[in-house]
């Protein structure tokens, strides 16, 4: 079943994919990495005018990355806010995903922190660099098939 946002994109000819609903109810869709700023740009000015959230995650071991956005339409007046989730798969040999910071400047720090755990290029951010791990750390502590440099398991350590 499609929400009546995915119904909108549609009769607009925007090429996107609906997940469904999740347990909120709150519509997900999903967007190619190279419709992303012009959908989210389409989105803003629709009224989805609060980023609550970016976050990125690993899909499978040696699999897709995710980076999804969590959006709101705040409106004067209105007891039930709109609200609508994107998300957008990347290859993990090459992650690249264009930034959305131009258009929700409270992604700067979200983008980064998924660059930094998970290896995802937000091209066209303007300062992305590693904010929670050393700039000589190598590798992406978050992704599923990450083996950290220099661990030793401890055994029986009760």
């Amino acid at each position: 079943m499609q929400g009546t946002l995915s119904v909108w994109l549609a009769k607009r000819g925007l090429i996107h994919r609906s997940l469904g609903f999740d347990y909120q109810g709150i519509e997900t869709l999903q967007i190619k990495p190279e419709d992303l700023h012009s959908i989210a740009v389409i989105l803003y000015v629709y009224g989805y005018n609060y980023l609550r959230s970016q976050c990125a995650y690993d899909v499978a071991p040696g699999g897709l990355l995710a980076s999804v956005y969590h959006l709101t339409r705040i409106e004067y007046g209105v007891n039930q806010a709109e609200e609508v989730c994107i998300k957008v798969f990347t290859h993990r040999s090459n992650p690249r995903i264009p930034s959305v910071f131009w258009v929700w400047k409270s992604t700067d720090f979200q983008e980064r922190e998924s660059y930094d755990m998970l290896g995802i290029t937000y091209y066209s951010h303007p300062r992305l660099k590693r904010i929670l791990m050393p700039e000589s750390w190598i590798g992406w502590p978050l992704r599923k098939d990450y083996i950290a440099p220099n661990f030793y398991e401890i055994q029986d350590a009760y």
